[in-house]
C-alpha cells in the first residue's frame, strides 16, 4: 500500500486551485499558500476563455456540484467568432454551431476570472492567504517552504503555481526566463446595462477580431452575466470590496483590447498612464476606423482602462527532476493572443494530479518526471503558437496582412475548410 504524502502548492491561481481540487478529490493531502487575498493582476477583472480541454479538466478535478455551479455561472455562449477589417468589413465568421462541440462537458465557456476563483476555492480546507514564498530547502526526503512572515511548511512535493513572476522558479530554474515582447495592449470595459443600445450589433454577438493596417490588433468580446448569483458564487467577492468597477462581477459587459508595439502608443511609460492618457492613446490609431470600433473607447468606464505589457517565456531545456515542479505561467507564460493560457494551466493541473495519484511516495520522482516531459512539450508548443499569433496580429507587413485577408475570405467561402478551422479555434 502506498504511503500518504503531502503536496505544497505555492500560488492560488487557476492552475494551483484546480490541482488542489483534483488532489482533494483523489484523496491526496495538499495545502495552498497564496500571497494575496486580492489579486494584484488587473487581468482578474476580465473574462477568461475556457476551452473544451479546459472544461474537461475542470470537470475531472472538481466535485460534480462545483462544476455544475461553475457551468451555471459562465456567461451566455457567444453566437459567433468574426474577423473584420478596421472598416468593419467581414472577412470570416464562425457561427456557434461550427465552433461549439455537442459534448455538454467539453465545450467552450466564457468565465469570469473572479467567479472561477470563487468556485475553485470552495470546499478547500487548507488555503492560507498572506503567505509570500521566500525560499525552499530539501531535508530528510522532504521539502520545506519558507515564507516572509517567518513561518514554514513541510511536505513531500512543492508545486510552483505562483504565476509568471514565480519566486519558486527563480530558485529552482534560475536559467528560465520570461521576456518582454515589445508589445502592449490597452483594454477597457463597457457595461451593457447603460450602453448596449450604443454598440454596433455585430459586436454584441460574440467575439470580434481585427488585424489592422499600421500594426494594430483589436479584440472585442461580450460577457453576458447569467441572471442572479448562485449563493455566494458569481456575486461581488468581498475580497474585492473597494477595488472599483474593473472587478465588478454582476453586470454584463463588453471588453476590448487594442494591441500594438509599445512605441506606437506614444506614451513612454504606459503602465503608469492615467485613464485619459490611455483613452487618447487607444483612440489615436483608430481615427480612420469604422465608428463602431472608435466608439468603444468613448463608451468605456474610465476606471476600467488599463495597460497590459505582453510577456512570454523562453523554452527551457529539460532539467533534473526532483521534489519541486511547476505548472502554468510559472513555467510557460504565454501571450494572450490564442486565449489558451488558463487552459494549458488546467491541463498541467490535471496531468500532475494524475501522475501524483498513480505514484506512491517511493516513486514520486518518476511520476513528476513523466508529467514534466509531457508538460514541456505541449506547454512550450503553446508558448510558440501564442507568440506567432501575436506577431500576426500586430504585423507591419502590409502584403502579409492583405494575403491573410484573402485567405480568410477564401476560407469563408469553402465550408469544409471553414469547419476544419473552426474546430481548432481556441484549442491548445
Amino acid at each position: 500500500m502506498s504511503k500518504p504524502f503531502h503536496v505544497l502548492i505555492i500560488g492560488g491561481g487557476v492552475g494551483g486551485l484546480t490541482l488542489a481540487q483534483g488532489l482533494k478529490r483523489s484523496g491526496i493531502s495538499a495545502a495552498v499558500y497564496e500571497r494575496d487575498r486580492t489579486p494584484t493582476d488587473r487581468l482578474q477583472g476580465y473574462r477568461v476563455h475556457i476551452s473544451p480541454t479546459g472544461s474537461s479538466g475542470l470537470h475531472e478535478c472538481m466535485a460534480p456540484e462545483l462544476f455544475d455551479i461553475f457551468d451555471r455561472t459562465c456567461g451566455s455562449p457567444n453566437n459567433a467568432v468574426r474577423f473584420f477589417t478596421e472598416q468593419m468589413h467581414e472577412l470570416l465568421s464562425f457561427e456557434r454551431e461550427l465552433v461549439q462541440p455537442t459534448d455538454p462537458i467539453a465545450r467552450h465557456r466564457s468565465a469570469s476570472r473572479i467567479t472561477l476563483r470563487q468556485v475553485l476555492l470552495a470546499g478547500l480546507d487548507n488555503v492560507q492567504f498572506g503567505k509570500t514564498f521566500s525560499r525552499y530547502e530539501e531535508r530528510d526526503d522532504q521539502i520545506i517552504a519558507h515564507f516572509e512572515d517567518g513561518s514554514s511548511a513541510r511536505g513531500d512535493v512543492l508545486v510552483a503555481a505562483d504565476g509568471g513572476g514565480s519566486r519558486v522558479r527563480r530558485q529552482f530554474l534560475p536559467q528560465a526566463r520570461r521576456i518582454e515582447t515589445g508589445v502592449a495592449a490597452i483594454a477597457g470595459k463597457i457595461f451593457l446595462d447603460t450602453a448596449r443600445d450604443r454598440i454596433a450589433r455585430p459586436l454584441l454577438d460574440g467575439i470580434s477580431l481585427v488585424a489592422a493596417r499600421g500594426g494594430y490588433g483589436l479584440f472585442v468580446a461580450i460577457q453576458e452575466i447569467n441572471g442572479g448569483a448562485i449563493g455566494s458564487f458569481g456575486a461581488n467577492d468581498p475580497a474585492f470590496a473597494g477595488a472599483g468597477n474593473l472587478f465588478e462581477n454582476t453586470r454584463s459587459y463588453l471588453m476590448w483590447a487594442l494591441s500594438a508595439k509599445r512605441a506606437k502608443f506614444g506614451i513612454p511609460d504606459l503602465e503608469s498612464a492615467d485613464a485619459p492618457a490611455l483613452a487618447a492613446a487607444a483612440s489615436r490609431p483608430m481615427t480612420r476606423w469604422a465608428h463602431a470600433f472608435r466608439d468603444l473607447v468613448d463608451l468605456s468606464d474610465p476606471s476600467t482602462l488599463t495597460c497590459l505589457s505582453i510577456r512570454t517565456s523562453i523554452p527551457v531545456a529539460p532539467w533534473h527532476t526532483g521534489r519541486v515542479t511547476l505548472l502554468g505561467d510559472a513555467i510557460h507564460a504565454m501571450t494572450p493572443y490564442r486565449g489558451v493560457g488558463a487552459n494549458v494551466a488546467i491541463k498541467d493541473a490535471v496531468r500532475l494530479k494524475r501522475a501524483l495519484t498513480a505514484g506512491s511516495k517511493r516513486d514520486l520522482i518518476e511520476a513528476i518526471r513523466a508529467y514534466e516531459d509531457g508538460m514541456r512539450a505541449y506547454g512550450f508548443r503553446a508558448v510558440q503558437n501564442s507568440l506567432r499569433a501575436m506577431h500576426q496580429t500586430v504585423t507591419d507587413n502590409v502584403p502579409g496582412l492583405l494575403a491573410s485577408r484573402l485567405l480568410f475570405r477564401t476560407i469563408n467561402s469553402l465550408p469544409p475548410l471553414k469547419r476544419l478551422m473552426a474546430r481548432r479555434l481556441g484549442e491548445e
